[in-house]
């Protein structure tokens, strides 16, 4: 009995990329099904593209009936995208990639292997090296997973990216986990599952360009410490411990000095620095604070990961009202 494998691909303004990536994973498909016996279908997430990806989309799902698409009623984020469509995979097997062709779609077979052969769950992409990546990036890129991994319990890799294949009883673990923030490379970690590393090496994009800049990237960095750590909240307790013994210890030196010698209290240099200080970090305290706050805050909302605006069986549905008439 053949196994189906579903091919999971978050699009935001691909409409460049698309035309080159749609005929690689075809022909990665139709080797897979050679030489693995395994049929596949393709799942495009359109995250609300401003552009004409939805458009070559529903030209695509047209020709190949293998190929379906969620389209989403505005930008949710790739969290939000990645989630939709392994929600709505049928496969006893799903693989999350790019359309950018950054993901190459050559090393499914390998990922294939080792959740049907080795004995994995989860058979993930590791970047070797970040060629063509600005040192900039790279250098605060190695900086974040050296933290992260210090101050979580979960398992994050230097590298790692969201190219990975799944066992079904993956993907339904990662299903269970329907937080509204969500941070991917964290979750992974989090379930557990045994995971094969693959390294590759980085790949530029085949068109198009990234939505990725060095800021979103900074912010999601701070999404996924927030959303794996507490420690910045235990550190700002400390920071306030310590801040209260130092003014206690300096109140009791400034007694003592004016009673023993009459000395006039510092002047207003030293108080000026010390209420600037003391009032930055609580300022930053109370930031670390209202982060957590605000994410316990959307989460009690319990909105929609995401909204679907159309599907390709609305679109067939549709064409055959328009044949009828």
């Amino acid at each position: 009995m053949s196994c189906l494998l579903s091919v999971v691909v978050p699009c935001y303004n691909e409409e460049e990329a698309l035309p080159h990536f749609v005929p690689e994973i075809q022909k990665t498909a139709d080797e897979l099904l050679r030489t693995c016996s395994l049929l596949t279908e393709f799942l495009f997430i359109d995250d609300g593209s401003r552009d004409g990806t939805l458009e070559l989309l529903r030209k695509y799902a047209g020709e190949d009936t293998r190929i379906r698409y969620l389209s989403f009623s505005r930008n949710f984020g790739k969290e939000s995208a990645i989630y939709a469509g392994l929600e709505h995979a049928r496969g006893d097997y799903a693989v999350i990639m790019d359309a950018d062709l950054q993901h190459p779609p050559s090393m499914l077979v390998e990922m294939y292997q080792a959740v049907t052969q080795e004995g994995y769950d989860i058979a993930a992409a590791r970047r070797v090296s970040r060629k063509g990546e600005p040192l900039i990036r790279s250098f605060f890129a190695r900086a974040f997973y050296r933290l992260i991994n210090k101050i979580s319990n979960a398992e994050f890799v230097d590298g790692a990216s969201d190219f990975r294949m799944l066992s079904r009883s993956a993907v339904d673990a990662l299903l269970r986990l329907g937080e509204y923030n969500r941070f991917s490379k964290g979750i992974f970690g989090w379930i557990g599952f045994q995971t094969k590393w693959i390294p590759y090496e980085n790949v530029e994009r085949v068109a198009g360009e990234t939505t990725w800049s060095f800021w979103k990237l900074f912010l999601y960095s701070l999404e996924g410490i927030i959303a794996f750590s507490t420690t910045p909240l235990a550190i700002s307790s400390v920071m306030g411990l310590l801040l209260c013994l130092g003014a206690f210890l300096w109140m009791l030196q400034i007694v003592a000095t004016t009673l023993l010698y009459g000395s006039p209290v510092a002047g207003f240099p030293t108080l000026a620095c010390l209420l600037l200080l003391v009032g930055g970090s609580i300022q930053l305290s109370l930031g670390i604070i209202g982060q957590y706050l605000a994410k316990t805050y959307l989460e009690s909302k319990k909105r929609p990961i995401y909204i679907l605006k159309e599907t390709e069986c609305d679109k067939k549905f549709s064409y055959k009202i328009e044949e009828q008439k």
